[in-house]
């Protein structure tokens, strides 16, 4: 008899363990139900977003890279839940927009990758040299400015042939703003913006249309996401910062440029990560932020608030190995303090 009351007891005991399982399990089946979201914009942040969209459970979210301009005209037309950019919003882009606001969720760099014949990895360039090689008054690789800072490279007497995003681009802004703090003459000839008026080059429209210009053509320079130019293999340049030092964009020199920005001063969260200061000798000159663009009134607010703020968090540990680095404190904070303004 104890032993029939022993077998039906640890019967009982399976099928509530069962029960609790089958509870937990459907309970979390609901929970990836919970809405859906669509988003576009940057393809400078897609390696991430990618991550973020295969990670994050609580809705279905969707995102495609059609390049930051395009992101910003779709959330202002309202045909997405929310757009991405590289470039904060322009005032007349913001009056557009119809009370969207902006969050920076995730920072990386922009390389500056060449080709160049019988010249390697490394080669050292400076801001200055960069935005003459743009306004066209260095014309070639041989150029006694370029000679004089790569003692040792033998460098051709190879015309250069200045290659630039002809779409509306973030990564042009963040090379363009970068020109400007560097080049009082591209700072007054040209300015920064997400499709400026380059003087001189060829263009091409995408990551990829620039890529595939660099590649096919000898002694040209362009400007691309860091993670691109690490997944095509490209020969990138070292660029000087502030404090006299030639710098790769890896990990680490993205993180020390991170770290140079402690006081925010705009209240749009339009912050400039460009030249920061001397003191973060290790730091990468040319950084960026991706901004996420939301209508700070929507229907789909939960389920924004809570993406944005799980990729403000959570999502920030997905970065690293993207060659994204973890926000700033400050920013971090900025950002949830915005994210908590937005209502149904």
């Amino acid at each position: 008899m104890n032993v029939t009351r022993k077998r039906i007891a640890a019967v009982l005991a399976v099928l509530a363990l069962a029960a609790v399982t089958l509870t937990a399990w459907t309970g979390l089946a609901s929970a990836k139900q919970t809405g859906t979201l669509t988003g576009a914009g940057s393809t400078f942040v897609v390696p991430l977003v990618t991550q973020w969209t295969q990670r994050y459970h609580a809705s279905q979210v969707s995102y495609s890279g059609i390049g930051s301009g395009g992101g910003i005209a779709a959330i202002t037309a309202r045909t997405v839940d929310f757009g991405a950019s590289d470039a904060p919003l322009t005032p007349d882009q913001a009056s557009a927009c119809k009370g969207c606001v902006q969050i920076p969720w995730a920072f990386s760099a922009t390389s500056i990758p060449y080709h160049v014949s019988g010249v390697g990895y490394g080669l050292k360039l400076t801001g200055p040299i960069l935005a003459s090689i743009y306004l066209g008054t260095i014309g070639y690789w041989d150029n006694s400015s370029i000679k004089s800072i790569n003692p040792g490279v033998k460098l051709p007497h190879e015309k250069i042939v200045p290659i630039y995003r002809s779409d509306g681009s973030g990564t042009s802004y963040n090379f363009t703003d970068y020109l400007s703090h560097v080049s009082k003459a591209w700072k007054n000839k040209v300015g920064k913006g997400t499709q400026p008026n380059f003087p001189t080059g060829v263009g091409a429209r995408g990551s990829s249309g620039v890529a595939g210009k660099l590649t096919t053509t000898p002694g040209g320079i362009t400007y691309v996401d860091v993670a691109y130019s690490l997944k095509n293999k490209f020969t990138i340049a070292k660029i000087k910062n502030r404090a006299g030092k030639f710098q790769l964009p890896g990990l680490v020199q993205i993180r020390a440029a991170a770290d140079s920005i402690k006081k925010l001063r705009n209240s749009q969260n339009a912050f400039t990560a460009v030249d920061p200061n001397p003191r973060q000798p290790k730091a990468y000159p040319i950084c960026t932020f991706t901004w996420v663009i939301i209508p700070q009134k929507t229907s789909k607010a939960p389920e924004l608030k809570k993406f944005v703020d799980w990729a403000l968090t959570k999502g920030q540990s997905y970065g690293p190995k993207l060659l994204f680095v973890q926000l700033p404190d400050a920013v971090k904070k900025a950002g949830r303090k915005t994210l908590a303004k937005v209502h149904t």
